[in-house]
Order: structure tokens, then C-alpha cells, then sequence
């Protein structure tokens, strides 16, 4: 990492190079915290990019093998998206005003970062499920906000583990991993979304139990 912005380079922010080479941006961020690709701060903190950094990385990317998890998080991200229409016209999406889709948008985005943190093994492991377990409370509380019943915030989170599942689960079709690795990863993703669905269900239930306490 360096500070200095060279003129004659071609400079982009996260979300910019994200963009351009269709990655989720959790994804680059990840990859430039592991020196995988250079990066400048700029005075203000944010993260520039140089064209020619990032095209170099894709090019040896290309020459070698991917690990499980980058494979599975391109074809996760690319799933999901597939699926959001779907997700995005359910009626109980459609009664969100848009401060409650911005909500929803961003806590999904940062369990899906969360997700391939975990099955990376970035990290310590009981940090990440308790930031899934307190996604997992925000899910609930947002869902108690509107009055919606617990089967509605579970269908959200259900879909978004289906939709990760599936992207494991078609791996071994499109690459060359054993059936040790994939087992691993669905093993992993089971155990972080189980976090979220827990965390939901405790968070009406003490609902609840607060509403039904002798006041």
C-alpha cells in the first residue's frame, strides 16, 4: 500500500474496480487486505485502486487455480442476483418503504461478506457467528417494525442460504474440487445461516414473552 496517486495511472475506488471487473466489492476488499492487490489511501481514507494492479491480478488469476471459496463466492454473488427478482416482488418485500429495502439491501450484502469470511477462515471463528447472530437480531427487529409474522423474516433467510447452498452444490460441476471441500463449505454455511434463523426466532420470542408478562 502506498499513498501517493500516480498521474499517469488510471485510478478507481472499491466500488468502481468492483464494478468493472464484476466482483462483489467485499470480495476486492478482501483480496487487497491480504496484499493480494496494491492499494493507495487517500487523505480522506478511502481505497484507490491503479487499472493496471487489478488487471495484472485477473491475468495471473487466469495462469492458477482459485481457491474453493473465491469460486464459491462469484458464483454465490452471481446466483443470487439471478434470484433477486423473485425475492424482490414477494409481497411482503413489496409493502417495504424504501428505507426498510436500503436496510434489508445492506444487511444482506454484509452477510453474504460475512459468509465468505467464514468459509475462508479469515478471522476468528466465534467473532463471525456472533456478527451473524446480531444480523440475525436486526433481521428480526426490522420484521417486528412492520408487524410481520416470524415466518417472514425466516422465508428471507431461508432463501438466502438456498441460494448459497445451491452455488456450493454446483461447484464440483464446474471445477475440479473434492468432495471433502465442498462438504466443508456447505458445513460452513449451514452453521453461520443456523446462527441468523436462531437469532431471529430469539428475538420474538422475547417479544413475546415481554408482551406477555403481568405488566
Amino acid at each position: 500500500m502506498t499513498n501517493e496517486l500516480q498521474p499517469s495511472e488510471t485510478w478507481l475506488s472499491l466500488t468502481e474496480a468492483a464494478k468493472q471487473f464484476n466482483v462483489h466489492p467485499t470480495t476486492l476488499r478482501r483480496w487487497a487486505n491480504n496484499g493480494q492487490i496494491p492499494y493507495i489511501l487517500t487523505p480522506g481514507g478511502h481505497r484507490r485502486f491503479s487499472l493496471s494492479d487489478i488487471e495484472a491480478f485477473f491475468e495471473r488469476q487466469r495462469g492458477g487455480r482459485q481457491s474453493v471459496p473465491q469460486i464459491w463466492a462469484d458464483k454465490a454473488l452471481t446466483h443470487t442476483r439471478r434470484e433477486m427478482n423473485q425475492f424482490s416482488e414477494s409481497s411482503w418485500m413489496m409493502a417495504m418503504d424504501d428505507h426498510y429495502r436500503e436496510i434489508h439491501r445492506r444487511l444482506g450484502q454484509k452477510l453474504l461478506g460475512l459468509t465468505l469470511q467464514y468459509i475462508s477462515g479469515n478471522g476468528e471463528s466465534e467473532n463471525l457467528l456472533e456478527e451473524a447472530r446480531q444480523i440475525g437480531y436486526q433481521y428480526g427487529r426490522i420484521s417486528q417494525e412492520l408487524n410481520l409474522p416470524l415466518t417472514v423474516p425466516l422465508q428471507a433467510s431461508l432463501f438466502f442460504r438456498d441460494r448459497l447452498i445451491e452455488a456450493a452444490l454446483q461447484l464440483p460441476e464446474s471445477t475440479h474440487i473434492k468432495s471433502n471441500e465442498n462438504l466443508y463449505l456447505l458445513e460452513r454455511i449451514n452453521t453461520l445461516i443456523n446462527t441468523v434463523h436462531l437469532a431471529i426466532a430469539e428475538t420474538y420470542a422475547g417479544a413475546d414473552s415481554l408482551a406477555d408478562s403481568p405488566h
